[in-house]
């Protein structure tokens, strides 16, 4: 895999701040609502620290978006074309998992994600709010291991799995080989 930058971490502070005063909550109402603590909220704000993948969900569902919607708005991408070159990347930097957001617009009920998870790689993705939506997940190069409300599915390359409802994601990948895949998101 080519060298990826992670295009979208000041952006990511500055869109996390602005979400938070928007609603007119402090750091301890936001650290409430999204288990997160005050002084981690603080230091991503002053892009002192590259938040998890684990975190921005949870500050994502704490302002009742999904994780495409927070960064889609870091990034300020609209309109139904969405060049390549201008899609928003995020590594976390904990796993090594790089999310490139493919496709969103505000008129577009579904999004568009594709995932590049590291060999040996253990991403758990907190339960999301009910009124997220739906999810499917096509791999697309590797072997993922997706674990879900205690059930455990290997999906090879070609494999889809659909998911539904607010449960917690364990996304793995137990190869010593890369592994790609795309998520689609229907929101509701």
């Amino acid at each position: 895999m080519d060298t990826l930058v992670d295009t979208s971490g000041q952006a990511i502070a500055r869109r996390i701040r602005f979400e938070r005063q928007a609603r007119k909550w402090s750091l301890s109402a936001l650290a409430a609502r999204s288990e997160v603590s005050k002084a981690a909220i603080s230091k991503i704000e002053r892009g002192e620290m590259s938040p998890t993948a684990s975190v921005l969900v949870r500050l994502a569902n704490a302002f009742d978006l999904t994780l495409a919607g927070l960064l889609i708005r870091a990034e300020q991408s609209t309109g139904p074309v969405q060049r390549a070159a201008e899609q928003s990347l995020w590594e976390d930097p904990e796993s090594g998992y790089v999310r490139r957001q493919l496709f969103r617009a505000a008129d577009f009920p579904v999004e568009l994600v594709k995932v590049y998870l590291p060999a040996g790689a253990d991403v758990l993705i907190p339960a999301t709010a009910p009124s997220i939506g739906s999810e499917v997940v096509h791999v697309l190069e590797g072997q993922l291991t997706l674990t879900m409300d205690e059930h455990v599915h290997v999906l090879e390359p070609g494999d889809s799995c659909g998911l539904i409802g607010a449960a917690e994601k364990h996304f793995q990948n137990a190869t010593k080989d890369a592994c790609t895949y795309h998520v689609a998101v229907a929101r509701t």
